[in-house]
């Protein structure tokens, strides 16, 4: 099993994971000070399990039917999955939003319906409820769509070390959204956020794990 131990500190601080402006070609431009103390890569699971989860976010949002969202009230004793983007991303949002939503369907239905997937947006401004519930409808109707203020987004992301930048022209005019692409897990036993996937994360390594991160198991 691929195991790294993350300095959380760093990660809180710099909240500098992998980020990725959808579309642009911008690639990797983590900071390198926030990286694993000690990874067994002779291992090729998709998940990272973290020795120290990260606490669930205290994050209170708007859903796609226009309700108020207690994110910890909602998920609390659920498996979880939380994942930042937005809806107008080229690329690496929808790909992995498809991805889960293809594996989820190979659960049996109990636990389809017991798993909680969140997507929260890292556009507010153009994903507002109703973009965000038209979207979601077309890949997996279950899926939790929350939007709200970019500040209340943007310190809650941080808190998974995840970094999100406000949406902002590119070069070629285009609004992109500078983002962190983690999938992050939470227990159902714990609810911490006990495995991190990265963009690299296929169907096949969701369908596999899946069934374990339902249980609170690791992968």
């Amino acid at each position: 099993m691929r195991k790294k131990t993350f300095a959380v500190a760093a990660l809180l601080t710099a909240a500098t994971l992998t980020l990725s402006a959808c579309g642009s070609g911008s690639g990797d431009s983590g900071d390198s000070s926030v990286a694993a103390v000690s990874e067994d890569g002779a291992s090729k699971q998709a998940a990272t399990v973290l020795d120290q989860p990260f606490t669930k976010p205290d994050l209170v949002l708007t859903d796609t039917q226009g309700k108020s969202y207690d994110l910890r009230k909602e998920t609390a004793g659920r498996p979880t999955l939380i994942y930042f983007g937005y809806t107008n991303c080229p690329d690496v949002c929808p790909l992995t939003m498809s991805n889960i939503a293809v594996a989820k369907k190979q659960l049996p239905k109990a636990e389809q319906d017991a798993l909680r997937v969140v997507f929260v947006t890292t556009d507010p401004d153009r994903d507002t409820p109703a973009a965000l519930g038209k979207w979601l409808k077309g890949i997996d109707p279950q899926v939790v769509g929350l939007s709200g203020k970019f500040a209340t987004i943007q310190a809650a992301a941080r808190t998974l070390g995840i970094s999100v930048e406000a949406p902002h022209k590119d070069k070629n005019g285009k609004i992109v959204s500078t983002h962190g692409t983690q999938v992050v897990a939470f227990s159902p036993k714990t609810n911490g956020g006990y495995l991190l996937y990265g963009e690299e994360a296929t169907v096949d390594d969701y369908t596999k794990d899946l069934p374990k991160i339902i249980k609170g198991e690791n992968p």
